[in-house]
């Protein structure tokens, strides 16, 4: 199946207040945000026609430009509006929304206090991020090289774009493996997240996570933990060491793209979805499709 590349589709994009013809969305080759990953982006998914959980990731956008040092010139309002109008406007009901901000072409050179800031938001029709057959019998997760570094030497409590270069660089050693993405671990060499969703482990009865000290502590990863509590499970954040890895029965990652993926091997470990996994891959699916007031009253 020949794949259609993201600068030629059809459709709407919002660029900095106003809608663009998604083939004339183009930011010149001198831009900052290209050469110095001053950029800060989200990614949410549209489910039924809402926009799961829009103003957490709204704020997260904006506190990511902020860590990074720069403010986005628009409220979270307008930009909750922003993101949801693009979905409509692409007539869109199930859809992956980004919104991505960065610094332009004012200025080049590591300092960009005169750049101007920029924000645009793009939806697309996305399914399982792994493919639904691959996601429903679990993913396959190599250990990368690449570690998630210390929070003092890298700004890890944003979503900026530079961070997700080791990702992409460790999901592509992965796959040359035949695996289907990669386990980080941090600085320490604990257990840290996979490269675009965190890690769950059900070890005893208990869902155990690592502590989010050096990569996102992530909305869906709250979320889950949200759905399992009011299942009456115990939810441990902690550092998780490599070789307690063996002590689960369950594995599973978390993330809006990768939703609640069930993990059957890490390595030379093998796991077996279960009871829990399946349980809260459904509590998941059921509570992105309640419209956002029902999500607020229950509380996850």
């Amino acid at each position: 199946m020949a794949l259609v590349p993201y600068d030629d589709r059809d459709g709407w994009i919002w660029w900095d207040g106003e809608f663009v013809p998604w083939r004339s969305a183009q930011l010149h080759v001198l831009s900052h945000g290209l050469h110095y990953a001053s950029a800060v982006f989200e990614g949410e998914r549209c489910y039924s026609g809402h926009i799961f959980k829009l103003r957490a990731h709204t704020e997260r956008l904006i506190a990511s430009a902020r860590i990074l040092g720069f403010e986005i010139p628009w409220t979270a309002e307008q930009i909750d509006a922003a993101c949801t109008e693009t979905v409509r406007r692409n007539g869109f009901t199930d859809a992956y929304v980004r919104p991505i901000a960065w610094r332009g072409a004012e200025e080049m050179g590591v300092a960009a206090q005169h750049t101007k800031v920029h924000l645009a938001i793009a939806t697309w029709e996305w399914g399982a991020y792994f493919g639904v057959e691959q996601r429903m019998k679990g993913v396959n997760l190599a250990m990368a090289k690449w570690r998630r570094p210390h929070p003092e030497t890298a700004p890890t409590a944003s979503k900026a774009a530079g961070l997700y270069m080791i990702g992409t660089m460790s999901k592509h050693a992965a796959m040359d493996q035949g695996a289907d993405d990669a386990l980080m671990l941090d600085w320490k060499g604990d257990v840290a997240e996979a490269t675009g969703a965190n890690i769950f482990f059900n070890m005893g009865g208990e869902l155990h996570t690592p502590t989010p000290i050096c990569f996102l502590d992530g909305i869906t990863r709250r979320t889950v933990m949200g759905l399992a509590k009011q299942h009456q499970v115990k939810v441990v954040e902690r550092t998780i060491a490599e070789s307690e890895m063996k002590d689960a029965n369950e594995v599973f990652l978390a993330g809006t793209a990768a939703e609640v993926t069930p993990v059957r091997q890490i390595g030379d470990l093998t796991f077996t979805p279960g009871k829990l996994t399946e349980t809260l891959m459904r509590d998941y699916e059921a509570l992105v499709r309640l419209s956002p007031e029902e999500v607020a009253r229950r509380g996850a």
